[in-house]
């Protein structure tokens, strides 16, 4: 019995030490990125090393939601809404850099078992039409996202420093949505996933901006009544303005 229980832990030993040598630790330069007035996007700077050199491939994706898609016709003459499309769960932004073009790290297999690509990161139900009619929907979703700077298409670099350090910048737009995100670095030997890490980052509204997007939500009948007290206000200065001159 002796022998296969030693066996046994020195297999163990060697897939731990193998995991380990394969691993690679990362953080990011701010946890929190605020959003204040005049907010015109911000950049993420992300710095780790790896245990023996690999491939690494970081993700930042926003949180989750739904995402409705309209396919206009031309009606008698005008253009309206003739069909939708929901993507449930899909991220509200997400961008990703690599240490090589990701076609060169990995089998398309391995890519899509862990969405590293904007095409794996969305996808609609089998049951939704045709195979051909998902992918129209899907790759039409995509470049509305992407011309909005919410999926950006250039793929980012990861920059080694050496055999083992790493660092890489990703770029937040302007019209980024807030929420907690997720940022998540990827180790790859030989083609596979050998380690992950994920970290939060928080992007948030802050000073009067804050303050008015919460009064909005927790009081939207108030807030209701004074932006209309404002706006009436508004006309009666300017009935005034004009009416002197």
């Amino acid at each position: 019995m002796t022998r296969p229980v030693s066996l046994l832990a020195f297999v163990a030993t060697l897939l731990m030490t193998e995991a380990a040598r394969a691993s690679c630790i990362f953080d990011i330069s701010d946890h929190r990125i605020p959003i204040t007035t005049g907010f015109a996007g911000s950049e993420v700077l992300l710095f780790g090393t790896v245990e023996e050199p690999s491939d690494v491939v970081v993700t930042l994706r926003g949180p989750l939601s739904s995402v409705v898609m309209f396919r206009k016709a031309r009606v008698a003459g005008i253009w309206v809404n003739a069909a939708s499309m929901t993507f449930e769960e899909a991220p509200s932004f997400f961008s990703i850099v690599a240490s090589r073009p990701l076609e060169e790290i990995a089998a398309e297999t391995e890519l899509r078992l862990h969405q590293l690509g904007v095409r794996y990161v969305v996808d609609l139900p089998r049951s939704v039409g045709s195979p051909d009619v998902r992918e129209a929907w899907k790759q039409a979703m995509l470049r509305n996202m992407a011309g909005s700077g919410l999926y950006p298409s250039n793929i980012g670099s990861v920059t080694f420093l050496g055999d083992t350090l790493f660092r890489a910048r990703m770029q937040l737009p302007s019209n980024v949505p807030t929420g907690q995100y997720l940022a998540s670095a990827y180790c790859l030997v030989d083609g596979k996933v050998q380690s992950a890490q994920t970290i939060p980052l928080f992007v948030e509204k802050t000073g009067v901006e804050a303050w008015i997007f919460d009064f909005a939500h927790d009081y939207p009948m108030l807030y209701g009544l004074i932006a209309v007290a404002l706006a009436l206000m508004a006309g009666w200065s300017a009935h005034l303005a004009f009416g002197r001159s």
